[in-house]
């Protein structure tokens, strides 16, 4: 029985970044031999074990052959003849497909290190194919690395057009296409991610709702980008910066997916792609079983962003009703990813990646102000009969009171 590191392990060994999980392939033994050795066998398609005593992932070498569609359409074969190589060959990027032996000797039969000092992203085999997963995990690796200067090989980016080309993403399971989206957006260049599945066709068969936006035009002079789906890789861009939040992320990419469907005759204007975009973004959910947390706050920001773009222009009362809208008063944590998220917005345009963003303060302002506000006492000292709207009054009037003095400040400042 021989055991080896392998994958992510040795790749982020030999790339010099700080390892994540281990993982150990078992060459030369069957599941009896790992139980009677204290492995705790966890693996229902194929032999998986953890160890007795750091409970890392020990798997036994194997071969897969295609059976039937899907991610999950494999047949294993993990019995003691398969070799150290045939196990390396099944994995899906050669910068994947080293191993380190317990002398710290490297195993590389397929270039992984060459592709590692090239920063190419190139597939092992043709069996490439046989997973259509691996679409998204490349555009995943291309976005986790982006910083490192990798790209995906041509002949890697043509085999992945022919699985798209194929229709095989249509077999995945949701759950498992939505794990790689999420995974995604906690890279540091999830707009990596968009571009490359973008190039090879995916983006059309995963998210048409954000495929659709690129070739729309934008007014210039509010977007100097013009194309909507350009300004939406530059929001991503932007989210990226402020925030490490993969909900702020995603709230960003689909904010303005409405725009994909508002009248052709009157674009570049697109009057009410905000209620549009909201249908839209009801069909994500339900198709790739978005989270609620993460399609909570994209429908906020899809519907309220632009009035907090023009946050001072706003009445009391259609203040008021954004706090609402966002539960402001309840949930602070989610209006600080809403402005977040907006201001992604208004930055991820171009030259204007570093324009100041003073929206977010003024709303903050306004709710330090309400948060203070003694609701109990002021029911007591009232003895009204209708308490809602005697709250709702004194908050408008604190509102109003805000305002005022804020625009006060602006103009003295001016």
């Amino acid at each position: 029985m021989e055991i080896y590191l392998v994958g992510g392990a040795v790749r982020d060994k030999l790339l010099n970044i700080p390892l994540r999980d281990k993982d150990w392939v078992v060459v030369g033994a069957n599941a009896k031999t790992m139980k009677d050795s204290g492995y705790l066998q966890v693996g229902k398609g194929f032999p998986v074990f953890l160890h007795p005593e750091t409970k890392q992932e020990y798997a036994l070498a194997r071969t897969e052959r295609k059976v039937a569609a899907g991610y999950l359409g494999f047949e294993f074969d993990a019995s003691e003849s398969v070799t150290l190589e045939q196990d390396l060959m099944r994995r899906d990027l050669t910068i994947n497909a080293i191993a380190e032996s317990a002398d710290g000797q490297i195993i590389d039969p397929y270039n992984g290190r060459q592709d590692l000092q090239d920063r190419i992203l190139r597939h092992v085999s043709p069996a490439f194919s046989e997973d259509p997963l691996r679409v998204l995990r490349v555009a995943k690796f291309a976005a986790r690395f982006a910083s490192l200067g990798f790209r995906v090989a041509e002949e890697t980016l043509a085999l992945m057009a022919e699985i798209v080309r194929s229709g095989e993403l249509g077999a995945l399971v949701r759950e498992r296409v939505w794990q790689e989206i999420e995974q995604s957006m906690a890279t540091e260049a999830p707009d990596v991610f968009i571009s490359i599945l973008r190039e090879c066709g995916a983006l059309a068969a995963i998210l048409p709702e954000v495929d659709r936006l690129f070739g729309i035009p934008q007014p210039a002079k509010h977007h100097p980008e013009v194309d909507a789906g350009v300004h939406t890789l530059l929001c991503l861009q932007q989210a990226a910066r402020l925030s490490d939040d993969p909900v702020v992320r995603y709230a960003t990419l689909v904010h303005d997916v409405g725009k994909g469907i508002t009248n052709k005759d009157k674009w570049p204007s697109h009057h009410a792609h905000e209620a549009l975009g909201l249908k839209l973004q009801t069909e994500i959910t339900q198709r790739l079983h978005v989270p609620k947390e993460f399609a909570k706050l994209a429908a906020l920001v899809c519907e309220h962003h632009t009035k907090l773009h023009r946050i001072k222009e706003l009445r009391p009362a259609t203040l008021l009703k954004l706090i609402e809208a966002l539960d402001g008063m309840r949930r602070p944590e989610r209006v600080q990813k809403f402005l977040l998220a907006c201001e992604a917005d208004a930055r991820g345009r171009t030259g204007l990646e570093d324009h100041p963003y003073p929206q977010s303060q003024y709303l903050n302002t306004v709710l330090d102000k309400l948060s203070a506000l003694d609701i109990g006492t002021l029911l007591k000292q009232a003895q009204t009969k209708n308490p809602q709207k005697f709250v709702q009054q004194c908050r408008l009037d604190l509102i109003t009171d805000t305002i005022n003095k804020l625009n006060s400040t602006d103009s003295t400042n001016q």
